[in-house]
């Protein structure tokens, strides 16, 4: 399989029961969610599909086998040698034998193999797919609720419903086996006033939204993690996991790790999360300009004045989670300049270095607007390729052209990126495929004059659907049309590069 990586490690035992990442050995198993309505909608949902892509046969019906470019992990040469030399010994006397009788040697067709030969030369088939769905920033601007809400939500007689943001876009990220996000917010209670920037501070209620959608995973480490200080810091992985989500970039204890491995389909998948902070304060970091982090264990980060230290971390992080059991790997990863639809130097730079670790998937946010993916190759391994996009960009937010000094409409585009790992029957872990699915955010006013916002699903093969599917007027078809056209410019040709090399097997330079 072009593309990736063997690993046949030993797992760490058994998914721990209900996800939770603070479980004792850090595993989480996807379950199947108690809302029927939603396990529904899973099964209904169409599987998107590229056009030139023909569609996938379900985990349990996988006979197909992919030409494969695998890596296999490093061992001691000596049992080989050993093997061959007994394997030779054999044949010779198997000759000799022949030779003995006046017979010449048996030809070596499969039939005349010993049993063990013949299972050992059986071409592996794929038995497990696992495919991970992730969005950008969730970036809860109070315009996205307070708006919208009589004076009751404010002492909690009320409540706040945030459905109508993910409508659209849940059969998308219910079909998936995986679905991330990034909580731009904290969720601090009543205790902080509920607000957009510069202090974000949502509704504990947003979480029944994003667990209805389909997603399982939320990244909790970003420059905005700390707006309503330890306390809320703290009451956001509470009430995400409380939730049956799990969370990973901010932890409740020193003790926890700073990663979980999720156990996807059968797939021991390794995740973590980790945010940029620009300023110390005294050796402790301060996120959003806030009060220096209190207690910074808590938090992954890291800061590009000490690269070096962060590389350390996240090596240790990275050999722990492959120690777990963990066969493919993905690091989310909060960097970058805001409202550049390229990425920079310094994000280059931390992606070769992941990638020389041999980190698998590296899936970037914060700078709001979508920037380019890309195939990279290690520089100590020529035969590892990394996986990268820069940045997500918004799932959701108010960033829009009449309220952003940046007219140019990229604050309102996202995409749901979607990497799908296959596991053979050899116990191999390969990176078979990925997706972009670009998104856009419609804002329009509702009959009783209060703000909506939609994350529209912008699917190709629907297209002259649009306006039917979602109620657009011809101003936000258009205007969902050219956000299509700048995600595709920007990851178009990162895309192709990827797809061709993981399709194909053909080896590209990065």
């Amino acid at each position: 399989m072009a593309g990736k990586f063997e690993r046949p490690r030993t797992r760490a035992g058994d998914a721990a029961p209900g996800g939770a990442a603070n479980s004792p050995n850090n595993q989480t198993t996807k379950a199947p969610r108690s809302d029927t309505a939603n396990s529904a909608r899973r099964q209904e949902s169409p599987r998107r599909r590229p056009p030139a892509q023909p569609p996938r046969t379900q985990a349990e019906d996988l006979p197909t086998l992919r030409p494969r470019r695998r890596r296999r992990k490093k061992t001691s040469s000596l049992p080989l040698i050993g093997a061959a030399a007994v394997v030779l010994l054999v044949l010779l006397a198997l000759v000799l034998t022949q030779c003995g009788k006046g017979e010449a040697p048996a030809s070596e067709d499969a039939e005349s193999l010993p049993a063990e030969t013949q299972t050992e030369s059986a071409a592996p088939v794929v038995t497990a797919r696992a495919t991970v769905s992730s969005m950008g920033d969730l970036l809860m601007h109070g315009t996205l609720f307070l708006e919208k809400y009589d004076a009751k939500c404010y002492t909690g007689e009320g409540e706040y419903n945030f459905d109508s943001l993910f409508q659209y876009i849940t059969p998308y990220i219910s079909q998936a086996d995986y679905g991330v996000a990034n909580l731009e917010t904290t969720l601090g209670g009543s205790d902080f006033p509920y607000q957009g920037n510069p202090s974000f501070n949502c509704p504990d209620s947003i979480l029944d939204s994003v667990a209805g959608a389909g997603y399982d995973l939320l990244l909790t480490a970003n420059n905005h993690c700390y707006d309503t200080l330890m306390p809320g810091l703290t009451r956001t992985v509470e009430q995400v996991r409380a939730k049956g989500l799990a969370s990973v970039g901010t932890r409740l204890t020193e003790q926890e790790p700073r990663y979980l491995i999720a156990d996807v389909n059968g797939i021991q998948l390794g995740i973590t999360c980790y945010t940029y902070t620009m300023v110390m304060d005294g050796g402790q970091p301060r996120l959003n300009n806030n009060e220096k982090v209190e207690n910074p264990a808590l938090v992954n980060y890291f800061t590009t004045d000490d690269l070096p230290a962060f590389y350390t971390e996240i090596q240790g992080v990275y050999d722990e989670m492959l120690e777990q059991g963990a066969e493919a790997t993905i690091v989310y990863i909060h960097w970058g300049t805001e409202y550049e639809t390229m990425e920079n130097a310094t994000q280059r730079t931390i992606a070769q270095k992941l990638c020389d670790m041999g980190v698998d998937v590296i899936i970037g946010g914060h700078p709001h607007v979508v920037q380019p993916m890309d195939l990279l190759t290690s520089t100590t391994d020529p035969e590892h390729r990394t996986v990268c996009i820069y940045s997500l960009g918004n799932a959701v937010s108010n960033q829009r052209i009449e309220e952003m000094a940046l007219k140019t409409g990229h604050t309102e585009d996202g995409v749901v990126f979607s990497v799908t790992f296959e596991q053979y029957s050899d116990g191999t872990v390969t990176l078979s495929d990925v997706e972009v699915l670009p998104t856009w955010v419609n804002k329009f006013v509702t009959p009783d004059w209060k703000y909506e916002f939609n994350i529209l699903p912008l699917d190709m093969a629907q297209q002259d659907q649009w306006k039917t599917l979602y109620g657009l007027t011809e101003e936000q078809f258009t205007n969902a049309k050219n956000s299509y056209s700048r995600t595709m410019e920007i990851l178009g040709s990162g895309l192709e590069k990827c797809r061709t090399y993981l399709t194909q097997g053909e080896t590209m330079a990065a």
